[in-house]
């Protein structure tokens, strides 16, 4: 047991699987958050890892999906947030989706009750001179805190815009038009409720979000959106047959109520455990909210629909990871501070749990004095830390885990002794083969 205490601060996903991962190591944790003091603008409750955005953590196919990999991995590697994750999940057919209050409970509960944890509440405006440190702050990291990592990083900060989707009371939809399926019919057919427009609906539909009232920024403001969650309608500015190629596309459904294909349908995705709430996936939106409520119920299923929430817009920083962190997450000018999570510039929930992991593990080798293993890059851990760590962008943007960021798989040489390149499903489940045969020496090393 070590006698070094550090610092975690921020209780997300990152700072809480850190905060796990350092405790689990033997090492002692205070583990601070600005909440129930005091909230961003978008969390609700005064738990930890409280998911805003979505109550989905998306695909958990570990054989042919790169964020069902890092879920896989992140099991492997003993992670608070996925064991958490199972623990409360709902029906999403191939994704992994939660009951939000069940999980972030369940999350707060193992936090509180470890040993090595002390939990303090408050908000961090300054970073810390001395002992070593993990910042976890998220996207909406307080403006004290933000001014001062700007002080520490010469201005070598960005910020960008996303938003978080209506969700709605199930009990309000109208099933004479809508229906239950899951795409293709995977998984149960009660994960997803269906809503169909025919073309002149969409079209309507489009020309109203064109033409809406949309929350103004101010002048000094300038918003840069992730283009994995980019506002609904953004989307349909781009071109009206957008949607249809995005959150509004028709494949692989079909109408038990008419005999017509549909053009587009919004799906409605569970949202609690009651199955009382349904969020509407890919509906993220800076709408204002009488907007939302009367364009919304333009789409047919949905006209008497009840909002638990509407969809709003928050602002989202973060740091030029590769340029000012070091191979253990490390701000080069003050080493003894680490920084996890989307602050980093990954994108999304897991991602998020994944370098909070990382972090975790990278300042328990700092205080136990052991040097770390850095992830193979052949798996998702591995893929992550690279993205943070490339400074050949010009432009360096979040991400989300995905196979582009992984080396690329060597060619099979078929039994004439031609080189064959894999693609479609094969290149996907190779690249998953390659990196869970990959993760379990690395693991057995650090874990």
């Amino acid at each position: 047991m070590s006698e070094t205490k550090v610092t975690v601060i921020g209780g997300g996903l990152a700072g809480s699987e850190a905060a796990w991962q350092l405790a689990e190591r033997g090492v002692k944790v205070v583990l601070k958050d600005m909440k129930p003091q005091k909230m961003s603008p978008v969390h609700k409750n005064a738990g930890f890892a409280e998911l805003v955005c979505s109550n989905s953590l998306r695909s958990d196919d570990a054989e042919h999906n790169a964020v069902g990999l890092m879920h896989e991995e992140l099991r492997q590697a003993g992670s608070l947030i996925m064991s958490c994750a199972d623990a409360t999940k709902v029906p999403a057919g191939g994704a992994l989706a939660v009951d939000r209050n069940g999980f972030s409970d369940l999350v707060s509960r193992k936090l509180r009750s470890h040993p090595n944890i002390e939990i303090i509440e408050g908000e961090q405006t300054a970073l810390p001179k001395e002992g070593i440190t993990v910042i976890a702050t998220g996207p909406l990291t307080s403006e004290a805190l933000s001014r001062a990592i700007l002080e520490a990083v010469d201005a070598k900060t960005l910020s960008f815009y996303d938003a978080i989707a209506p969700v709605i009371f199930k009990e309000s939809i109208n099933f004479d038009k809508a229906w239950y399926q899951s795409r293709y019919d995977k998984g149960d057919k009660f994960d997803y409720i269906n809503c169909p427009l025919d073309k002149e609906q969409y079209e309507n539909f489009v020309s109203e979000l064109n033409a809406a009232e949309k929350v103004d920024f101010h002048d000094f403001e300038e918003p840069r959106y992730f283009d994995g969650c980019l506002p609904i309608e953004v989307m349909a500015a781009r071109g009206r047959d957008t949607l249809l190629f995005g959150p509004m596309k028709p494949v692989g459904l079909t109408n038990p109520h008419s005999p017509e294909k549909p053009y587009a349908v919004v799906q409605l995705r569970q949202d609690n455990a009651e199955d009382t709430l349904r969020n509407m996936v890919g509906f993220q939106t800076k709408l204002k909210y009488g907007e939302q409520q009367r364009i919304f119920k333009m789409i047919p299923g949905l006209e008497n629909a009840e909002f638990a929430r509407l969809g709003g817009i928050h602002k989202n920083t973060f740091i030029r990871s590769p340029q000012l962190l070091d191979n253990y997450f490390r701000l080069k000018t003050m080493p003894h501070i680490y920084f996890a999570g989307q602050i980093t510039g990954c994108e999304g929930y897991v991602e998020s749990a994944a370098t909070g992991w990382l972090a975790g593990y990278f300042s328990a080798c700092g205080v136990l004095g052991i040097r770390p293993e850095l992830p193979p890059l052949t798996t998702a851990f591995g893929a992550m830390w690279k993205h943070l760590q490339d400074d050949t962008a010009e432009d360096y943007q979040p991400m989300n885990i995905n196979f582009g960021l992984f080396p690329k798989l060597e060619p099979e040489v078929t039994p004439n002794g031609k080189l064959r390149h894999l693609k479609g499903m094969d290149r996907k489940t190779a690249y998953c083969r390659r990196a869970l045969q990959d993760i379990r020496p690395w693991l057995e090393k650090v874990k």
